[in-house]
């Protein structure tokens, strides 16, 4: 019969507690331990997997917290996606064992892509970005994000794969570049012949000019998308059964046509 051994001991498991956990930092490189002390966070639903302590999780829609979102969130499209979390305790977020980091922003500004971005301080005001897919926080404070793979920090003038970018700070939205030799070459006769390419990084980069910060992940492989909040339909999981009739269930409850979620995933975001 297999054992785990001691805790903490030569070969063991380390066991956390609320003592043991760290403040506002990293468990390890997939998990990041949040404290709220009376204090409020805004979530990307389905990141929270687990907490100690009385924490309350409020949709962003509710009337109490009218005056934070206000102040601190101006992304309509995105806010089915997202919940305050409130109280007094620890907090641990994750997502899918992909790469968790913070980072700090003072009085700066940071665009990233949506399904990156797990969790921010309200001292930050979350903005939706023009470029489709991806939102900019603006102020001071600090966010939580995630990355397929560690994240490396460029500085401009730069070209980078779309599928490696995770977001960009206090420099000008990229252009899109096309490379004229690729596009002409073999490739491209290739594309003229079967409509297929397009979209490798050798042909088709985000181009950054000017002064700033360009994040990078060491993959090209994006965070699959997933429907945040969803309950998978596999045994052992309360309220992932299959639905009366037995026809399963993708997510915890239906979505009502018109839902800003809805409109969100219509618009390819």
């Amino acid at each position: 019969m297999s054992g785990y051994g001691m805790p903490g001991g030569s070969g063991g498991p380390t066991i956390h507690d609320p003592l043991t956990l760290p403040v506002d930092d990293n468990v390890d490189a997939y998990t990041f331990c949040v404290e709220l002390k009376g204090s409020q966070w805004f979530l990307q639903k389905g990141k929270m997997i687990a907490y100690y302590g009385s924490i309350d999780f409020n949709g962003i829609g509710h009337g109490r917290l009218d005056r934070l979102v206000r102040t601190s969130f101006h992304s309509p499209l995105h806010a089915s996606d997202w919940v305050v979390a409130e109280g007094s305790g620890k907090m641990l977020l994750a997502d899918r064992a992909f790469d968790v980091n913070s980072y700090d922003l003072d009085e700066g500004n940071l665009t990233i892509r949506s399904g990156n971005l797990l969790a921010f301080q309200p001292t930050l005001s979350l903005k939706q970005s023009i470029v489709p897919g991806f939102l900019t926080l603006i102020g001071t404070g600090k966010f939580v994000a995630a990355s397929n793979g560690p994240v490396v920090f460029m500085e401009p003038p730069v070209r980078v794969d779309p599928q490696a970018l995770v977001g960009w700070a206090d420099c000008p939205s990229p252009c899109h570049h096309y490379d004229h030799g690729y596009l002409t070459g073999v490739m491209g006769g290739l594309r003229a012949m079967t409509g297929l390419g397009g979209a490798s990084g050798e042909e088709h980069q985000f181009e950054f000019v000017g002064a700033g910060t360009v994040l990078l992940q060491s993959s090209e492989s994006l965070m699959a998308e997933q429907a945040t909040g969803a309950v998978p339909a596999e045994p052992g999981v309360p309220g992932g059964g299959g639905a009366p009739g037995g026809q399963a269930q993708g997510g915890g409850s239906p979505r009502l046509p018109g839902q800003l979620g809805d409109l969100q995933r219509r618009f390819g975001l």
